[in-house]
């Protein structure tokens, strides 16, 4: 508009129209075109725009394309490279802004780049994290934090893990710990030295309650871990089973008895348990060791079958009875009950009228209740006419079994007085003829 239109415009009339603006100008004139410039060390979001036979093409928000090389691209594990696709959105690192070339861009610096932000944070908040041991060295082990990795010192091991690394080597220390779950926190990080060093012991005390929880929510009764002893006590053993802890009482630690735990355990051995229980609202956890092993129980059935005859020793007297323990089952801490009715023919009022503590005597089971835990002995029917038969049975196996050693023996002297040795052992008799006695039939010495 002219100087002397703009004076001749009558106040209030309507405004001369503009001239249009080119959609072009309005598009350079506004801040949506504004395109920053990448610059190196930056993290960036893009999409992928191109995918060709040596690198990929990212829409970063530049001028122009960022690249990936083919250098980069083969350091990729198929699974990786397979998820790369033509507008999938991708975090990247900016390793060159280009200049007048394509910016050049990482995908592992960026998820390098990510964890060191993460280490970062975990340093900051002193949250504990989970992770996998992947190796070790002479010092301590290493543990991955995304794709860095952290070096975890001796000194920073939790003790319970330090009690099982024993050995000269590190391999010997360390070895057997590697693919182990561990929790920790990061207390240095150091990115110009490359140096990320993380602690059990810090974390432990928040690991351990963090772990049980979990386990206690995923455990079964019933189900079988693999732990190691991390504490003895008086009462029982604490085995570690994957982060947490539970208690194996001193009765579930053998069938045999045990006085005291660390008669037969130790700080750091590996021992299978069985859940016995699990406590959620006192956060406990109950195992056995003994559960796992032969029940000597089932063998009692067998080898003191009703009726039979068996040597015991008493052991305890009670107003209503004697205990006695069977010869062989002693280790086990079985015993057997000879009830007051069951120790003489006569009427007694006390058992002590009949019997003494520590004396040995023959005795004959009554029954047998796996069960119920229970041995019912009898000293007044030993002699019983009503097991005259089964003794007599048992007496003739006995005699036939003994009668089949002697006959084998006497072929063998026959033969070595023949052969013209009378003084010849009969083991080396036996062998000139291609015979071997075995153990079955060896006459007892």
């Amino acid at each position: 508009m002219t100087q002397d239109a703009e004076q001749d415009r009558v106040p209030g009339a309507d405004p001369v129209e503009a001239a249009p603006v080119h959609p072009m100008d309005a598009l350079l004139e506004s801040n949506d075109y504004e395109l920053e410039a990448p610059r190196r060390g930056e993290i960036r979001t893009g999409t992928i725009a191109r995918i060709t036979e040596t690198d990929v093409l990212v829409d970063i928000g530049a001028k122009s394309e960022g690249v990936i090389s083919a250098r980069e691209l083969e350091q990729l594990s198929t699974d990786q490279r397979a998820m790369l696709g033509v507008g999938k959105e991708i975090s990247v690192y900016v390793l060159r802004s280009g200049g007048g070339n394509a910016p050049e861009l990482s995908l592992a610096r960026a998820e390098e780049e990510h964890d060191w932000l993460a280490a970062e944070e975990l340093l900051s908040s002193q949250a504990i994290f989970e992770g996998e041991v992947s190796g070790y060295n002479k010092g301590g082990l290493i543990v991955n934090l995304g794709r860095l990795r952290g070096f975890m010192p001796a000194s920073q091991v939790s003790l319970p893990r330090r009690r099982r690394a024993e050995g000269e080597t590190p391999d010997q220390r360390w070895g057997k710990m590697v693919g182990e779950q561990i929790v920790s926190k990061v207390i240095e990080v150091d990115r110009r030295r490359n140096r990320l060093i993380l602690s059990e012991r810090s974390a432990a005390r928040e690991a351990r309650e963090a772990l049980k929880e979990r386990l206690i929510s995923e455990l079964t009764v019933g189900e079988e871990r693999t732990g190691h002893i991390i504490s003895l006590a008086d009462f029982g053993a604490f085995v570690d089973i994957g982060g947490a802890d539970g208690l194996v009482h001193v009765s579930e630690i053998s069938w045999k008895r045990v006085i005291n735990p660390r008669d037969v355990l130790k700080i750091g051995d590996e021992v299978r348990v069985k859940v016995l229980g699990v406590d959620p609202e006192r956060n406990r956890i109950s195992l056995s060791i003994r559960e796992l092993e032969a029940n000597p129980w089932e063998l009692i059935q067998e080898k003191y079958g009703e009726g039979k005859l068996v040597q015991a020793k008493i052991t305890k007297l009670t107003k209503f009875g004697a205990f006695a323990s069977l010869a062989g089952l002693e280790d086990y801490g079985i015993e057997g009950l000879v009830h007051i009715s069951e120790l003489s023919d006569q009427r007694i009022t006390h058992p002590g009228e009949a019997v003494q503590e520590g004396q040995d005597l023959t005795l004959r089971v009554l029954r047998v209740e796996p069960e119920r835990r229970r041995i019912g002995l009898s000293l007044r029917r030993v002699d019983s006419a009503d097991y005259v038969e089964q003794d007599w049975a048992s007496a003739v196996g006995e005699q036939i079994q003994e009668e089949s050693v002697m006959d084998f023996d006497a072929e063998l002297e026959a033969e070595a007085e023949l052969a013209g040795v009378e003084e010849e052992p009969i083991q080396e008799v036996a062998a000139k003829h291609g015979e071997q006695v075995s153990a079955e039939t060896e006459p007892e010495i």
